[in-house]
């Protein structure tokens, strides 16, 4: 890295390092409880060593890295147990926040709510055709639909909240990929239906069988053994 960067030039640098570690560990690109080795990802990410330490560092205290010591940085692992704890925390955040924007949405809520919806659906047609290479589009349109879906709760923090447990939750499916396919897409749709009438009883009770079915698939396949 040029040192004569200015720290403008630094700090966006390192955002952008920031961004594709995180989405490479979410999306499974980076597996779990790989050794994350400095001399690799200056070239991979094209980030000083010191600026690598700072975004391991941040993304250890985000859960998705580990320190080793004095061996340096891992991929934090993954295991079932762990797996339910963040799909309780993801459940309790996002039925409280689905019933604050219920109660709070307006009409271009609903609008947000309805296009992502529609995005995450064509995507699911996909997965059922058998699309496999759509797995990481299919989760990115999941999430962005559960995020319009709480976008009017009216607190910022229970928003960046849910995002980073969300993505925790996010990377086991991926590491997992967890697709149940026609009970998923009925209950996606129910989600919507139950935002539009405001039926926010229902939704969180959709909302339970659809955390609780997911991690019942997992625990099925064995894949977190």
């Amino acid at each position: 890295m040029d040192p004569g960067m200015s720290s403008e030039v630094l700090a966006s640098v390192a955002d952008r390092a920031y961004d594709r570690i995180r989405s490479d560990i979410i999306f499974g690109r980076l597996a779990p409880a790989r050794r994350l080795r400095l001399e690799r990802l200056t070239r991979d990410y094209e980030a000083s060593v010191s600026t690598l330490r700072e975004i391991l560092s941040r993304l250890t205290s985000e859960g998705l890295v580990r320190t080793e010591g004095q061996r340096g940085f891992e991929v934090a692992p993954v295991s079932a147990d762990d797996f339910r704890d963040i799909a309780a925390l993801r459940l309790l955040l996002e039925s409280h926040a689905l019933e604050l924007s219920f109660a709070r949405g307006d009409l271009e809520w609903e609008g947000a709510v309805v296009a992502a919806h529609h995005k995450l659906a064509v995507m699911e047609r996909r997965m059922l055709a058998g699309a496999a290479d759509a797995a990481e589009l299919w989760k990115r349109y999941d999430r962005e639909f559960h995020q319009a879906l709480i976008g009017a709760c009216g607190s910022q923090t229970l928003l960046d909240t849910f995002a980073g447990v969300y993505d925790q939750y996010l990377r086991y499916q991926m590491v997992a990929v967890i697709f149940r396919g026609a009970p998923a897409v009925d209950e996606h749709r129910i989600l919507l239906d139950c935002a539009l009438g405001r039926d926010a009883a229902k939704a969180c009770d959709t909302l339970r069988h659809h955390v609780e079915g997911c991690v019942a698939s997992a625990m099925a396949a064995g894949t977190l053994a």
